[in-house]
């Protein structure tokens, strides 16, 4: 066996938290620039006709658009976006992964037999409160990744500028852009990812066909990783459009949709599938092995790792509920640094179930990027 072993005792919400956490910011940092380039892709012939956008093609394929980007615009360029694409995934993997088997826990009242119903709606909710906390983060790291650097001037010339540049010319709401449709497009790909994988993790431990281990995970996330990229394309094309879009381009997402409908046809929608299911498969090989390991690894390391709650973050669950509770704050002057407030509470056990209230000392906990 390679790894960790697995314990018998089940990982707190907080081991899952920093640990998806962790391991989305890992599988980033190898997956970026698939990533990167499944956005040019996307936003290739957005501003022509179809007929005009096939005879003006300037990226074609996965590693053709590797390349020329390297070519043209240096080999850094396919890192555009990395510092807001890592605050993303702190902010963002902790909740929509870290939070899933808790929520999921919660919507089944603590029961170990989970049906499809449960696990669709824990994915859901996690996937949709995760856009609520990290949607700027992901305005700016599309941006980023979307602006090329030959032949003329750069949107922004750094995170911070991005985040002070789109806050002055387009508001406040200019940091949301885009929020309707990648609530919709992540509730999707939370459901896709997070359910396909438990079910299919499932499958191969209750057949016997192979142990809880790094081949199980591995085959669980490449399985997880395909089905998502087939159902979640779609929305993610046009999340990737209307988020990368001039002020006043489109007055919607189903507007932008219509408009990629008319202009480009239905293929329009499927644009960068390639490096989307190389970029999906890949980052979930990754983030799910390093995920599974880093629990093991915690737990293993901190045997008595604290138990968080959640507080003002989900205020529809009942306080001595056993989640974490934080709030990424991307203060104006430094959005690079991301503040998160974490409160916690005692543990309420089956001997003494009167509610606690919250503790009333709390911490920040500052991760700081480089810009």
């Amino acid at each position: 066996m390679v790894g960790f072993k697995a314990t018998d005792v089940p990982p707190t919400a907080t081991v899952k938290f920093l640990g998806a956490g962790t391991a989305a910011c890992i599988a980033d940092l190898i997956t970026f620039p698939l990533d990167t380039a499944k956005v040019r892709l996307q936003i290739q012939g957005e501003k022509q006709g179809a007929v005009r956008a096939a005879a003006s093609v300037q990226y074609r394929g996965v590693l053709g658009t590797i390349l020329t980007m390297a070519r043209t615009e240096g080999p850094r360029s396919l890192y555009n976006g990395l510092v807001a694409g890592l605050q993303r995934q702190m902010s963002f993997a902790s909740v929509r992964i870290g939070l899933y088997d808790s929520v999921k826990q919660f919507y089944t009242k603590g029961s170990e037999h989970a049906g499809i119903g449960s696990r669709l709606l824990a994915g859901s909710t996690t996937g949709a409160l995760a856009v609520a906390v990290a949607q700027p983060t992901d305005v700016v790291k599309v941006r980023f990744q979307a602006q090329a650097r030959a032949g003329g001037g750069q949107r922004y010339q750094s995170t911070v500028d991005a985040y002070k540049t789109i806050a002055r010319e387009e508001g406040f709401r200019g940091l949301w852009k885009g929020t309707s449709p990648n609530i919709a497009r992540n509730a999707i790909v939370n459901c896709a990812e997070l359910v396909t994988y438990d079910l299919i993790k499932d499958a191969l431990l209750k057949a016997n066909l192979m142990t809880d281990d790094l081949p199980c995970h591995f085959t669980s996330a490449f399985g997880a990783g395909f089905c998502t990229t087939i159902i979640a394309s779609p929305v993610d094309v046009v999340k990737t459009r209307y988020m990368n879009s001039a002020l006043g381009q489109y007055s919607s997402a189903g507007q932008c949709a219509l408009t990629m409908l008319q202009k480009e046809g239905p293929r329009a929608f499927y644009k960068g599938f390639m490096p989307s299911f190389l970029r999906l498969g890949s980052w979930n090989v990754v983030m799910f092995v390093t995920y599974e390991q880093l629990k093991r690894a915690l737990l293993f390391l901190f045997p008595s790792f604290p138990s968080l709650t959640p507080y003002p973050l989900l205020p529809f669950l009942p306080s001595p509920f056993p989640l974490p509770t934080f709030l990424p704050l991307l203060p104006t002057s430094s959005p690079h640094c991301l503040s998160v407030l974490v409160e916690l509470t005692p543990i309420v056990t089956n001997q003494d179930p009167k509610p606690l209230r919250p503790l009333r000392s709390s911490a920040h906990l500052f991760i700081l990027f480089p810009s």
